[in-house]
């Protein structure tokens, strides 16, 4: 791993220039730039200076052989020509020169001695030498003869090619140190975008857009960036705090509603009871159904209002009080009510230990009835219906487990939202339900600070798993002595 980046991403990266970070892409301009620029350079300071070198060293050669073309003189005699020996002038190491007579023959030269080739005008090069032929003269301006003057190329190409190394060298590390600096440059430039990244990382991690973005030291582009981040905080902020002002209105009147429609209902129910109770002869008969039905559905809107007023009391956090009270004790309430409502199936209860919570005990008492009747209405007659209650570390927890067709795996979580109904084959009570019981059973669970989960029973049907965590061991005064 590179800084939390695998070698492998760290690859890829490099080969795709467009996803590097925005300092790389800095550091890479400003390097090329700087390549491209020290490469003209160097190619121009380059070529000239090459010019130069061969030109003096031209020159240098050229001059050479006229100085000493002034200081020879070829005598010829009956016995043939004759010039001074040339030991007589210091010559460089990798020079070569001899005299020749006007017919070209050779009078004299050093040794070792090197080719020189025929006597040409001027400069030409012969075996790796610059040779400079130069004519001598007597006093009346005759031609007597010819010098030629020789040095090796060696040692310019030599020279020439130490230049074009140093010039290379200087453009690699002048590009290096671009390199570095562009980083640098880059990274420090980059500094209070990164600073606003992270902060603006952490409000999306914490949903917070109450917090405040770093304000960088200096007025530029990224100081205009971080005040237009810091505007756009802040209509977030009052847009949230003006949609959670109304989502908690609209809590409080829904909970007001549904309360103040319990008494009419009772009203009503009492009187269609009522009436009910007084339609008893043969000929009332059809008045009867009437009522019946009508009761019936009042009923069922009045168990609707009780879960919808659980649900908007949870909501706008106006739930029981809490007080310690025992869990085991308030599920074998529970488990007797629901009793007559299991028909045929069978009700195994495992609940023969103390679990002291801090919560309210009605809404425990919703919550464990509410379970028991869910496996009721989705399991076929002759179920079992399993309720356990056990001790798991810090928490109380609650299973009702059955032995029926089991839940969906695509709706275990989606069982839980409101008014989802999980209608099936083997249901017993379709219709009848409101689809707010299991979302009653999350809202109970939540505000006791535990939770709820959908799982498979080790005999395939569904598993309802409830935690609640236990209260705090009640503290012994120390005895006084």
């Amino acid at each position: 791993m590179m800084g939390g980046v695998s070698w492998a991403e760290a690859g890829r990266r490099l080969l795709r220039p467009r996803s590097w970070p925005v300092r790389w892409r800095l550091a890479a301009v400003s390097a090329g730039l700087t390549l491209a620029i020290l490469l003209v350079f160097g190619a121009a300071v380059g070529k000239v200076a090459t010019e130069r070198i061969r030109a003096d060293f031209d020159s240098e050669v050229e001059h050479t052989a006229q100085s000493l073309a002034t200081e020879f003189r070829v005598v010829y005699t009956p016995l043939g020509a004759f010039a001074p020996p040339l030991d007589d002038f210091v010559l460089p190491d990798d020079a070569s020169a001899r005299v020749l007579d006007i017919n070209g023959n050779v009078l004299r030269r050093t040794e070792p001695a090197k080719p020189l080739g025929p006597a040409q005008a001027g400069l030409h090069e012969h075996s790796g030498l610059l040779v400079s032929t130069a004519e001598i003269t007597n006093d009346a301006g005759t031609r007597t003869g010819f010098i030629q003057y020789g040095r090796s190329l060696g040692h310019v190409d030599s020279t020439i090619e130490r230049l074009w190394l140093f010039i290379v060298a200087g453009i690699v590390a002048g590009t290096l140190l671009a390199s570095l600096a562009g980083v640098a440059i880059a990274a420090r430039a980059m500094r209070p975008i990164a600073a606003l990244t992270s902060t603006a990382r952490e409000i999306a991690a914490t949903r917070d857009p109450s917090r405040r973005m770093p304000e960088p030291p200096v007025d530029d582009e990224v100081g205009e960036l971080a005040r237009t981040l810091e505007e756009m905080l802040r209509s977030l902020d009052a847009a949230r705090a003006e949609r959670e002002g109304a989502m908690q209105k609209q809590r409080e009147f829904v909970a007001d509603a549904s309360h103040e429609l319990r008494t009419p209902l009772t009203s009503v129910l009492a009187n269609l009871e009522l009436l009910q109770a007084s339609l008893g002869t043969p000929e009332q008969a059809e008045d009867r159904e009437i009522v019946d039905s009508a009761l019936r559905s009042s009923r069922r809107m009045n168990r609707l209002v009780a879960d919808l007023l659980l649900l908007a009391r949870a909501d706008a956090g106006r739930l029981g009080q809490h007080r310690r009270c025992d869990l085991a004790e308030v599920a074998g309430d529970a488990a007797a009510e629901a009793a007559p409502l299991m028909g045929e199936r069978t009700l195994l209860i495992d609940n023969d230990r103390p679990l002291p919570v801090e919560g309210n005990p009605d809404e425990l008492h919703r919550l464990v009835l509410n379970l028991l009747d869910n496996a009721a209405r989705h399991t076929p007659p002759l179920a079992t219906i399993e309720l356990t209650l056990r001790k798991e570390g810090a928490d109380a927890v609650v299973e009702i487990a059955d032995d029926g067709p089991g839940i969906p795996a695509q709706m275990r979580t989606q069982i839980f939202d409101r008014f989802v109904r999980g209608e099936g084959p083997a249901d017993t009570a379709r219709g009848t339900g409101t689809g707010l019981g299991l979302a009653i059973v999350t809202a109970v669970a939540d505000s006791h600070g535990g939770s709820v989960e959908a799982l498979d029973s080790p005999s395939g049907g569904a598993l309802f798993r409830a935690r609640i965590p236990l209260a705090a061991p009640d503290r012994v005064p120390a005895a006084d002595f």
